[in-house]
């Protein structure tokens, strides 16, 4: 069902769910009365309506809990938190009972301790002795409090036996064993409240209570793998992982997830040279603790048709080759080309390390002719990259959800971002944050107005003939969010920047506010950011259009037939036998986002750093290292022999690209505008379609992974790959 209002109506309908009172026009906070308690006689003051348990844990004191989440809505299911309070006939379920001035509580009681060992006696009674076995041992919760609170044997007995249910089907990523579920409905309150895949519920009462999608059918949504880090038992594991390793056998290292430009912060567990899987790291600023399902899922792209030695063509075919000889036979190729002749094209996964070696290699070879990995990318663009604040999500990741109108220009977050829109859902549900869409109308989990799909709806809200426009205007803090596929992919993209420019001087009072500036590009390649800051965009139009002998495709994937020069010498650089290498005649081994440490900036413009978790394989490389290599052998021999002197070169470029996991907010956000404006810019009428089709593979790892190929199937084609496995052995 399409969550979009009636174009003739300017009602909305907030839920109840979750409603919080009045919606908030500011994003000033207000500051409630804080209120003294005593824990274990530990005197702890905490705001005015906080839950008990948050003022346990403030106090230092370790409350076990099956059900409660910081990030969700309360439940009050397990009653494993409970604690006693003074005067209170029995034990408090402390997760689901406000703070009251005075109270005192004791977290550590006789009389605690044995209504947990109740509770967990309760919970062991139907629960299968599957430990040995199951996926969650070694990381169990209720493993970890059974050990504190269980005991030796059971004292219940029943003559139908133990509870068992059926296994559901919730698709290719999430294995089911509900007979171990203890029904805390974590994953419930996920799906409904945080991913808006709202058939996950529960059905039955008591002892027949199920959590399932009432109509058996799959969990459509693109995080849904969350629910298999809230699970705290071993109902929910992942598929793909399943029986594959222990944590204690695991590696583990910390870096960020490059499938995407929001930059999800991540937890690589390699065991040897493979990564066996991929966990959320906490980040308040960007991610929370929640990933995409590509995210979490595409790592065994990684194993497959990657390219471990350089090739060089011969004919029809590519031949192995040493690295001596492969470089040689780049760099005669590039000494035979001068000035815009040779041409340097960046991919949606170069890092910034490998992109500021290849631009001065080609700067001293006496070229400017650089493009990004797009329909348009090969041309002048339609913004000036030369203002920080045209090509950033100024109003940051976690800002998104202070604003109270937003306007989306041809961009579908739910797939170019699947962070940002759980943080447009949760602004949505808690503040109703009013929301609106110029472009393709898709279901993005919540309810937003259909301007139009065509490039001049845009004018409607110019003239104000649409009521959006008042609301737009009535906002304290708006936010005009434009896709980068409007830029780097549609026809109209002068037309339309120039519309965002108008757009933005009619609001400028309160799109442009002290420590806010409500004009965002939300970029969807990981490295396209770092290639603005770099100035690795097309320079003019002239040399754009240059006659081009000398072809280097950096991670470019995308590319089409058609931008490739049928007289030119392509070399391509990468890590997967994917589209761009279909069109090289010498191919330059890569690595990996998971193995090499690299730095890339996210849409927010925040720089952070991956590390190297497993080795390249075979004769692979680091990306900047190649470069570096290939000028020596060139002639043109680069001025940086380790990482820490190609940073420093980045950081004379910009020293943002040093200041790591810092948003460096431009002082100027207003003066950008009078370059996107143009008007003599005329509309096509173009339907702003979304650039991405396939959620699940958009670049060469996710291409490569069979889980992300089984997901397209399920979600995509509408198939059952379960189905179409068993009729295939049988």
């Amino acid at each position: 069902m399409l969550r979009a209002i009636n174009k003739t109506s300017v009602a909305r309908y907030t839920p109840t769910i979750l409603k919080t009172g009045a919606r908030a026009f500011t994003a000033s906070t207000h500051v409630k009365e804080e209120v003294e308690v005593f824990i274990d006689g530990k005197s702890v003051m905490i705001e005015q309506g906080a839950a008990l348990i948050q003022a346990c844990e403030k106090a230092g004191a370790d409350i076990p809990r099956f059900c409660y989440h910081d990030r969700l809505s309360v439940a009050g299911n397990c009653r494993m938190c409970l604690v006693e309070v003074e005067r209170a006939p029995k034990p408090i379920a402390s997760c689901a009972y406000p703070v009251m001035p005075g109270m005192k509580v004791k977290t550590n009681s006789p009389m605690v301790h044995k209504a947990r060992e109740g509770v967990m006696e309760f919970l062991l009674y139907n629960h299968p002795l599957d430990c040995p076995i199951c996926d969650q041992g070694g990381e169990c919760d209720l493993q970890d409090q059974s050990m504190r609170y269980g005991t030796d044997r059971g004292r219940f007995t029943e003559s139908m036996g133990k509870r068992a249910v059926e296994d559901k089907n919730f698709g290719p990523l999430i294995n089911t064993e509900m007979t171990r579920c203890i029904q805390c409905t974590r994953c419930v309150r996920f799906a409904n409240e945080v991913a808006g895949a709202t058939e996950l519920g529960t059905s039955g009462r008591g002892n027949d209570m199920q959590i399932s999608t009432y109509i058996d059918q799959t969990i459509n949504s693109e995080m849904s793998g969350n629910v298999i880090d809230l699970c705290p038992v071993g109902a929910l594991t992942s598929k793909p992982y399943n029986m594959k390793a222990r944590p204690w056998e695991l590696k583990k290292y910390e870096t960020i997830d490059v499938s995407d430009a929001v930059g999800s912060n991540i937890r690589l567990d390699t065991r040897g040279v493979e990564v066996m899987r991929i966990l959320p790291r906490l980040n308040e600023e960007v991610n929370e603790e929640w990933i995409s399902d590509k995210t979490r899922f595409f790592y065994d792209g990684l194993k497959v048709q990657r390219l471990t030695t350089p090739l060089i063509r011969e004919g029809d075919r590519f031949v192995p080759a040493t690295w001596e000889a492969a470089l040689k036979r780049v760099g005669s190729e590039l000494a035979k080309t001068s000035g815009s002749a040779a041409k340097a094209v960046a991919g949606h996964l170069a890092d910034a390390e490998s992109m500021v070696a290849l631009k001065d290699l080609f700067n001293r070879v006496g070229s400017d002719n650089f493009a990004i990995d797009a329909p348009n990318g090969s041309k002048p663009l339609a913004i000036n990259a030369d203002f920080r604040s045209n090509y950033t999500l100024n109003t940051s990741i976690a800002g998104a959800e202070e604003a109270d109108a937003v306007l989306l220009i041809g961009t579908n977050p739910r797939h170019e971002a699947a962070i940002l829109n759980t943080r447009f859902r949760k602004a949505w549900l808690h503040n109703g944050q009013d929301l609106a869409l110029v472009g393709q109308a898709d279901d993005l989990n919540y309810e937003y107005e259909h301007i139009g799909a065509s490039s001049k709806d845009i004018e409607k809200i110019l003239d104000g003939s649409h009521p959006f426009s008042q609301r737009l205007a009535d906002a304290k803090k708006p936010m005009i969010v434009v896709g980068s596929g409007v830029i780097e992919n549609a026809k109209d993209s002068e037309y339309l920047m120039s519309k965002v420019s108008e757009l933005s001087s009619k609001y400028k009072n309160t799109l442009f506010q002290d420590g806010w500036n409500g004009l965002n590009i939300l970029q969807r390649a990981a490295s396209r950011t770092a290639a603005y800051e770099l100035g690795f965009v097309p320079q003019s139009k002239e040399v754009s259009e240059a006659d081009v002998k000398f072809l280097y495709l950096l991670n470019a994937d995308e590319i089409q037939a058609t931008d490739v020069p049928k007289d030119a010498f392509v070399v391509y650089q990468g890590h997967h036998g994917d589209v761009g290498a279909q069109y090289a005649d010498v191919i330059l081994p890569g690595a990996a986002f998971t193995e090499k440490n690299a730095t890339y900036i996210n849409t927010e413009g925040r720089t952070q750093i991956t590390r190297a978790g497993v080795n390249p394989p075979a004769a692979a490389r680091e990306d900047w290292k190649i470069i570096r290599a290939l000028s020596e052998i060139a002639g043109h021999t680069l001025p940086y022999d380790d990482l820490a002197s190609v940073r420093s070169r980045l950081s004379d470029i910009s020293p943002a690209f040093t200041r790591y996991d810092v948003v460096e907010s431009p002082s100027v956000g207003q003066l950008g505008l009078a370059a996107l404006h143009k008007p003599s810019a005329q509309s096509s009428g173009e339907i702003l379609s979304s650039v991405i089709k396939n959620f699940y593979r958009t670049d060469p790892i996710s291409r490569a992974s069979s889980t992300m190929a089984k997901c397209t199937k399920t979600w995509v084609n509408g198939k059952s790959v379960e189905e179409e496995l068993h009729a295939a052995s049988a």
